[in-house]
């Protein structure tokens, strides 16, 4: 199979798989629920190492019982890991969200802040969750949110070498419109549960796979 495709710059290559994604997931955005900026927060601290439907699911109850980053920030931790369970380490999780939503309250007024660094101050919160908080609950746009699926395609198709979720964004940040940054983590994302999954992608029905360096080398 001829796919010369493959050997465009990667500003050029990196413009195609958005182009082509697009077509393909044309209403592509978190599957997280949330209403307001610190359940978008809650919601994506509690997704590590889960499903956004397991997140989903536990959230439709959590959502109702805790409202504010008080109510977080007083509640009773054991009951808090147990309202959280199902989405998987819990006590840390829980332990992070009480601290995170403490310092809130004494800083930065019981609200979410609207920038990277004073986010990253938080307990639990690095650049992937600081990255979908800022872009889902104020429409900024600061850099790419690196999630395994997004780590797994820009390996796949030649858009990074690096393992770092923190240099894999800065790779990708480099070769991407700032524009679409985000928009290139909810694209990868789709693509990344539906068609290139981790075990064995289904490169047959793959709209990349002309563009793609790793296209057909799976057993």
């Amino acid at each position: 199979m001829k796919r010369p495709e493959i050997f465009l710059e990667p500003k050029q290559r990196t413009a195609k798989i958005i182009e082509l994604l697009e077509k393909q997931y044309p209403n592509a955005k978190t599957a997280l629920n949330y209403t307001n900026p610190l359940e978008i927060l809650v919601a994506t601290m509690l997704s590590a190492q889960t499903t956004d439907v397991t997140v989903n699911i536990v959230t439709q109850t959590l959502f109702k019982k805790y409202r504010t980053a008080e109510d977080y920030a007083n509640a009773d931790i054991k009951e808090l890991e147990q309202d959280i369970r199902s989405t998987g380490f819990y006590h840390n999780k829980a332990r992070n969200l009480q601290n995170c939503c403490r310092l809130l309250i004494e800083k930065f007024h019981s609200q979410v802040p609207k920038t990277m660094e004073e986010l990253l101050e938080l307990p639990g919160v690095a650049r992937k969750t600081a990255n979908i908080a800022l872009y889902n609950a104020y429409g900024t746009i600061v850099g790419i949110a690196v999630d395994t699926h997004v780590r797994r395609l820009s390996e796949r198709l030649g858009l990074t070498q690096q393992k770092d979720q923190d240099k894999i964004e800065k790779d990708l940040m480099q070769i991407t419109p700032k524009m679409k940054w985000m928009e290139l983590t909810d694209l990868l994302i789709f693509h990344g549960r539906q068609i290139c999954i981790a075990r064995k992608p289904k490169c047959e029905v793959c709209v990349l796979n002309k563009i793609c360096p790793s296209a057909f080398t799976f057993g």
